[in-house]
């Protein structure tokens, strides 16, 4: 799975999957949770998850990759596969002063991904590969 995200984050997004696919939302205690967890950007990557923000975009050889649009409109091409995404709190938070494990944009595409609430767009290969390059955004 995620391998590179500590035990407890990973337990904490298991805990979420189970409950919100019987409840259909994310209990108080596991809100607490997160924000401990994950700090200020856990209610911004709520707030993205309920806005229906993040798409996969899948292609027939395999290859997935997220997009998150962050709250100005930008769109974020976010990979869980190397724990990356180019916004500027990513580089700065996560990778130069290591103050925390995700941006609000990663955080958002793990939580639907829990939730089941990420959109699904399949795209060919070549659209895949210029997205995951840094080309044209999902059309």
């Amino acid at each position: 799975m995620r391998s590179f995200l500590p035990a407890v984050a990973e337990q904490l997004f298991k805990d979420i999957q189970k409950i919100y696919e019987e409840k259909s939302q994310i209990p108080d205690d596991l809100l607490i949770a997160l924000k401990f967890v994950f700090g200020s950007c856990a209610l911004q990557a709520l707030d993205l998850v309920d806005k229906h923000s993040v798409t996969c975009l899948s292609s027939p050889s395999g290859r997935k990759v997220y997009q998150v649009t962050g709250g100005s409109g930008r769109l974020y091409t976010c990979f869980t596969s190397c724990h990356y995404c180019p916004c500027p709190a990513f580089a700065y938070a996560v990778l130069r002063r290591n103050d925390g494990l995700l941006c609000k944009h990663l955080l958002g595409v793990y939580l639907s991904q829990a939730t089941g609430l990420t959109q699904q767009e399949s795209v060919s290969d070549k659209h895949i590969t210029t997205v995951m390059a840094g080309g044209a955004a999902a059309s």
